[in-house]
């Protein structure tokens, strides 16, 4: 990072120890909130910046406002043009990343501690004052267009995105695509995007983590430096209905007659993250479609079958309810003895319960994963960053193994009663199959 004298920032230090993660967390005085962890493995420090900003805070009239801004950020600021950030960033090789989903809109970078000071003021900036350029967000639109076009061609996608919007309706922040549709971004103007800056980046909208070979004490400074003068207006509230589980089966078929392979999404409303009874369902979930090679549903549909490319299940809790989803890519002639042998595997879960063996295994394997999850800084600043969109606490990391040696049987066994059932799955099926009905 080059030491020019627009970008640095003073700093002072201190120590900071603790058992477990024990990160540091302060709120400065303009509103953002700091997580500060020190490692000492490599002389380098990861910055995540995370703004409860994702494509749930998307405008009705402006969906995908969120993820344009996200391929626009970069281009350039009040101060400096995007070749000059650029330059910032990759003269010293420092990485970027931007990302958005439904809750966050998220900066990623990684750097050498020398140039910690250097890299925040960049990032600041350009969270803080982004230019959007009249030229680059007619550019990037029409990159997102592009993309669009490909995940309409794609029956993964497709099979997910019909799934969401059938449990969640198309005007739920769940239920609609990060990216928007093709409509919307076609309609979105700069002065869209400028406006969902100005309301969603004010400061209490702001998580910044800081992990790597620096004092927490003087990271807490730099941020405070870059951050202490920012002001705005309280962070827009996000209310988001609860989802109703729907009281009879759904299928879909969308026919994609020039693929090769169907992809399945079957499903259920799941659970918020913050709802007591996390931890069964994170552990049934492993049983049933995550442990080893995909859990009882890869064992069976794939390994013992042969019936699919891929099959496993997903647990995307969220702020409310979010989805429990299996996923599984067969050849067309296969559909159906797919689907029922996930309705077997469903019922079987549900009916009969889990082997003692089955939740030991998958109880170490989650508690096991823990410490390989936490061995890089980026894996410490997605854990941190997580932990407080959720509110789990400071001393999460070493909660989470004794949280999950108290979940019982019985408690797995209820959770698989509350979530899985066929008679109220959502099944949706695309690729080169007949036309398809609900039904």
């Amino acid at each position: 990072m080059n030491k020019d004298a627009n970008w640095t920032t003073p700093a002072t230090a201190g120590p900071e120890t603790g058992f477990g993660l024990s990160p540091l967390r302060e709120v400065l005085g303009s509103g953002v909130t700091v997580l500060a962890k020190e490692t000492r493995k490599t002389p380098a420090v990861t910055v995540g910046l995370a703004l409860r900003a994702g494509s749930a805070y998307d405008p009705p009239e402006a969906a995908g406002a969120a993820y344009l801004l996200s391929r626009l950020i970069d281009r350039g600021t009040a101060r400096h043009t995007a070749s000059e950030i650029a330059d910032a960033l990759e003269t010293r090789g420092n990485t970027l990343s931007v990302n958005v989903n439904r809750h966050l809109f998220s900066l990623t970078s990684t750097c050498l501690s020398e140039d910690f000071e250097g890299l925040l003021a960049v990032l600041g900036e350009m969270l803080i004052s982004p230019s959007v350029p009249a030229e680059e967000v007619r550019f990037r639109k029409g990159e997102v267009i592009t993309a669009l076009r490909q995940d309409a061609d794609s029956p993964y996608v497709r099979a997910l995105d019909a799934f969401l919007e059938l449990v969640y309706g198309g005007d739920h922040p769940y239920g609609r695509p990060v990216k928007g549709s093709i409509e919307s971004v076609e309609r979105l103007e700069r002065a869209q995007v400028i406006a969902f800056h100005a309301r969603s980046f004010v400061p209490s909208a702001v998580t910044l983590v800081v992990v790597g070979d620096i004092e927490p004490r003087r990271a807490v400074a730099v941020a405070s430096h870059v951050f202490g003068g920012w002001s705005g207006l309280p962070a827009p509230a996000l209310t988001l209905s609860r989802p109703v589980r729907p009281p009879m089966r759904r299928e879909h078929v969308i026919p994609m007659m020039n693929k090769a392979q169907a992809d399945v999404a079957y499903g259920f409303v799941g659970i918020a993250r913050q709802d007591p009874a996390y931890h069964a369902c994170a552990l049934m979930n492993t049983i049933f479609g995550q442990y080893a090679m995909g859990g009882r549903i890869g064992d069976r549909i794939r390994e013992h079958q042969g019936l699919a490319y891929y099959a496993s299940s997903t647990l995307d809790a969220g702020l409310v309810e979010g989805p429990l989803v299996i996923r599984a890519g067969v050849a067309a002639e296969n559909v159906e003895r797919a689907i029922r042998s996930i309705d077997e595997e469903v019922s079987r879960m549900r009916e009969s319960g889990i082997t003692d063996a089955e939740l030991a295994d998958s109880r170490q394997y989650l508690i096991g994963s823990m410490p390989r999850a936490l061995e890089t800084n980026a894996g410490i600043a997605s854990f941190l960053q997580t932990s407080e969109l959720f509110g789990l606490g400071l001393d999460y990391d070493v909660r989470l193994p004794v949280l999950l040696q108290q979940v019982t049987r019985a408690d797995v066994e209820a959770a698989a009663r509350r979530l899985l059932d066929p008679a109220s799955a959502t099944v949706v099926v695309a690729g080169p199959v007949s036309a398809g009905t609900e039904r």
